[in-house]
């Protein structure tokens, strides 16, 4: 058994916590509701928990390493404080670090989930063969991480990948940060299932009001389906979601002019439908991808083999998170492992 280190992954919602061995191997995982009407403490409380019975149960296998942990919001890495995170309310200023090594007497690094999330595309997926790339989380909102010679760039307050928060509609959708027209108003799981409540409340689409009204949970994925299965309102809203993330992207190609953009997820389990708008838009608003992307952007349909022998022609890589929803797992494992 190799030396370990202990993953977590926490959002509003869920709370999934992984032992990992030093080489990568996923030993065990845990999954629970975050209760958040319990207040911090009681979720504190219930992680440290979860992370004692996973190193006591492999205490004599391997060396723990210590735990990294993945939360969102805007974190002050260095002094390892949450200061504001809007899926954590009564969470701002708090210091998560601190409180969490007291409880367990062990290493622990905190950092925002979409760069755990890069760390370990990174270590062990798409990004492994690049030293530059960035990585976008399509999920609620959009995340996102910049890694420069194999390392997390964070800026000068440590706030460096706000993609979500880049303007593609002058005066569009009012966003909740305080600007309109965010990326992530449209180009994420929100914005789906926003856009298809606008098109249910003007009358011209019958089946995205008749799943909504079935549905109690209708979401990104209920109108993923009825765009598969040919609804034209449905694949509307995917041709919006893949134009604006092309827009987003060729500013981020213009500007950054990275090896590798890894996009990952939740909603990137409807590249089929977003894909060929999202390259198309990309091809014709950015000049860097337009002469640098690969003959055949899709690549990523063939395996990641595919996509590491685009990035060895050192084109611009578009391409699909391989590790899913694991990837901010093996991302936090990986910083204490890695010290």
């Amino acid at each position: 058994m190799p030396d370990y280190s202990i993953g977590v992954d926490m959002g509003g919602t869920n709370l999934r916590i992984a032992a990992i061995g030093k080489d990568g191997q996923l030993l065990e995982k845990i999954t629970t509701d975050v209760k958040l009407a319990m207040g911090r403490d009681y979720v504190i409380g219930e992680m440290c928990d979860a992370i004692r019975r996973l190193t006591e149960k492999y205490r004599a296998s391997g060396r723990f390493l210590g735990a990294g942990i993945g939360v969102p919001g805007i974190i002050d890495v260095e002094a390892g404080i949450m200061r504001k995170s809007a899926n954590l309310p009564g969470w701002t200023d708090y210091p998560v670090r601190d409180v969490i090594e007291r409880s367990l007497g062990s290493r622990i690094f905190l950092d925002n989930d979409a760069n755990m999330a890069a760390l370990g595309e990174k270590w062990l997926g798409a990004g492994r063969d690049a030293d530059n790339l960035a990585m976008l989380t399509l999920g609620t909102g959009i995340g996102g991480c910049i890694i420069l010679n194999g390392k997390v760039f964070y800026g000068m307050s440590g706030m460096a990948g706000e993609f979500g928060h880049v303007t593609v509609e002058p005066n569009g959708v009012p966003c909740g940060c305080g600007n309109r027209g965010c990326a992530e108003r449209y180009a994420s799981a929100t914005g789906i299932v926003r856009m298809a409540r606008e098109a249910i409340g003007s009358g011209e689409a019958p089946e995205l009001a008749k799943a909504a009204n079935s549905d109690p949970e209708f979401s990104a994925r209920s109108i993923y389906d009825l765009a598969m299965h040919g609804d034209a309102p449905a694949q509307r809203i995917f041709q919006r979601f893949g134009e604006v993330l092309g827009m987003l992207l060729a500013d981020l190609v213009n500007v950054l002019d990275l090896e590798m953009f890894v996009i990952g997820g939740g909603v990137v389990s409807a590249w089929d439908a977003f894909a060929p708008r999202m390259f198309a838009e990309l091809r014709e608003r950015s000049l860097v991808y337009a002469a640098s992307a690969p003959e055949d952007p899709m690549a990523k349909k063939e395996g990641a083999s595919a996509a590491i022998a685009n990035y060895t022609r050192k084109k611009t890589i578009i391409t699909q998170a391989l590790l899913g929803s694991d990837a901010g797992l093996y991302g936090a494992a990986r910083i204490p492992a890695s010290q």
